[in-house]
């Protein structure tokens, strides 16, 4: 079942995206050519840990960070490393769930590290868009498939391929709650939504094959099956009567 919030569990959420929010002011200015992806966890944890939440990813079945940090043709769950060194021309996702005070919020950037190229600033600002099309599309009544859709027809439209096998979720007092949130699908399907429902919306988006895989050695990093690079945006969005509110932006 999916849980609707209401009174004060919704100011607790929005607690928790505004401290979110608060992480993320600090995260950009870190994103240049020769930090590591583990440096740039350091200082993450060390603000989430001064606003007094913690990091659910931290220990979620081993995953040894508070936020994954994902290099190009890494798609999702990129372990922090002193190994991998931001260069120049790279996009990097960082993706971070905080908890305060009982409820979560999650939220990804894509970033540039310096000048890129055109086609991945392309890749960066389609997968934008592809979380706001969709997210036009929520409002009590709705049907979670037409959010899908509108993603997948904003992403194939552009030439890009959209992930299949891992999807967005709800989201509240727990990191993961139901229920899954594709990033395809038909419009008109799916869950009816209703007001008070919280979800994290996250299109992750492929320059061009959809399929990926998980690393063998690490277990948690997923790639691009071609190797190319990808791109990651999501928030925290609560569902109202005539659409929804973003909590982490």
């Amino acid at each position: 079942m999916i849980p609707i919030y209401k009174g004060k569990d919704i100011e607790g959420l929005k607690r928790a995206g505004s401290a979110l929010k608060e992480v993320f002011k600090i995260v950009e200015p870190l994103i240049k050519e020769g930090i590591s992806t583990y440096e740039i966890n350091a200082e993450i944890e060390k603000k989430i840990t001064s606003l007094g939440a913690t990091g659910p990813c931290k220990g979620y079945y081993g995953f040894p960070a508070m936020a994954c940090i994902s290099i190009d043709d890494e798609l999702i769950h990129g372990i922090p490393s002193l190994m991998k060194v931001l260069r120049r021309g790279q996009i990097v996702s960082v993706d971070i769930v905080l908890k305060l005070n009982g409820y979560c919020a999650d939220a990804t950037r894509t970033y540039a590290v310096g000048e890129i190229s055109e086609e991945k600033q392309k890749l960066i600002e389609i997968t934008k868009r592809c979380f706001y099309n969709g997210i036009s599309k929520l409002k009590e009544g709705a049907r979670l498939g037409d959010l899908s859709s509108a993603i997948q027809l904003t992403a194939e439209l552009n030439g890009y391929g959209v992930c299949r096998s891992f999807t967005g979720h709800g989201i509240g007092r727990e990191m993961h709650e139901p229920p899954e949130v594709r990033n395809f699908g038909q419009s008109g399907t799916g869950e009816l939504l209703k007001s008070g429902m919280c979800l994290a919306v996250e299109p992750m988006i492929t320059m061009r094959d959809w399929r990926v895989n998980v690393d063998k050695t690490d277990g948690w990093t997923v790639r691009t099956s071609d190797a190319l690079p990808s791109a990651h945006y999501e928030n925290t969005v609560l569902i109202t009567k005539t659409g929804c509110e973003i909590l982490t932006e």
